[in-house]
């Protein structure tokens, strides 16, 4: 099997050179208590069999200050592929994109709508901001994947972006939290469903999104990943350890989360597990991993 981890992250111990800047004032649990820099990340891809990972900048660590994720990324091109932040209501919005992907080595930027359990300030109305417009243009021309962090609620402003903007590639971090209450039936699932019309539309398989199913009572996990599946296509699901803010080794959180698409047909999860990023990220997956 070869594995594409598609949400890890990365802290420098040297607060001097990276200064803690984080986005809504309140540095996050995980990069205090249990801090992982690119070498350590390195390790533990090597350790757990994982060929290639998304390294997601911790805006909860470095606010928009890019520069460790774009350092490691410079470090390890064959290893890591790199997802920014910047402020998507900024004056300087495009211009620090291109600065960030076209001169520093990102693949991706993230915009968080709505966070777990760090608060971020709500980037103004939501993603269909007027004011994003120009954000929107330039991600959408250059074929750049936006990962979103947002939960199911926000999906009728996703909507109205991908409506006007119907080519975009997004990546929906935790799956986009999906709604799976209201008994067996999963009526509320429907909400995040309305986003399987847009191809560019992806899901990221995670341990808080799976912490969250699991958590809500009644809902089987493995009906909701099988509806989820049946919705938006097997080609559109990817998975992320989200190491190390989720807690536990990365070899034990890809195994987490493998075991759970067992159900899969072998082709489906190996590109759940390494093709499917592959291709929107446009890099090789050939090492065999194990």
């Amino acid at each position: 099997m070869r594995y594409f981890d598609t949400h890890t992250h990365a802290i420098s111990s040297d607060t001097d050179a990276y200064p803690v800047r984080p986005l809504g004032g309140r540095q996050s649990e995980w990069s205090r208590t249990r801090p992982v820099d690119v070498s350590g990340l390195i390790r533990h891809l090597d350790a757990a069999g994982i060929e290639r990972a998304a390294l997601v900048h911790a805006s909860t660590m470095y606010g928009f200050d890019n520069r460790y994720a774009a350092d490691a990324l410079a470090g390890y091109p064959d290893r890591l592929v790199g997802v920014c932040a910047v402020d998507f209501l900024s004056d300087t919005a495009v211009p620090d994109l291109r600065h960030w992907i076209e001169e520093r080595g990102f693949s991706g930027v993230r915009i968080r709508v709505s966070d777990g359990t760090t608060k971020v300030p709500t980037p103004g109305a939501g993603l269909s901001d007027g004011r994003m417009a120009a954000v929107w243009d330039y991600v959408e021309s250059r074929g750049v994947p936006v990962c979103i962090q947002m939960h199911s609620k926000d999906t009728g402003k996703l909507v109205e972006v991908l409506d006007a903007h119907p080519a975009l590639t997004v990546l929906l971090d935790h799956a986009g939290r999906p709604d799976a209450g209201g008994g067996p039936s999963y009526p509320r699932l429907g909400e995040l469903g309305q986003l399987a019309r847009f191809a560019g539309v992806h899901l990221k398989i995670t341990p808080p999104a799976l912490r969250r199913l699991e958590a809500e009572p009644g809902a089987d996990v493995t009906e909701v990943l099988r509806r989820l599946a049946g919705t938006f296509g097997t080609d559109r699901l990817m998975w992320g350890s989200n190491f190390p803010a989720s807690d536990g080794t990365l070899q034990d959180l890809r195994d987490s989360i493998e075991s759970r698409l067992s159900w899969l047909a072998p082709d489906e999860r190996a590109n759940v597990l390494g093709g499917n990023a592959a291709r929107v990220y446009n890099v090789p997956v050939t090492t065999d991993s194990h």
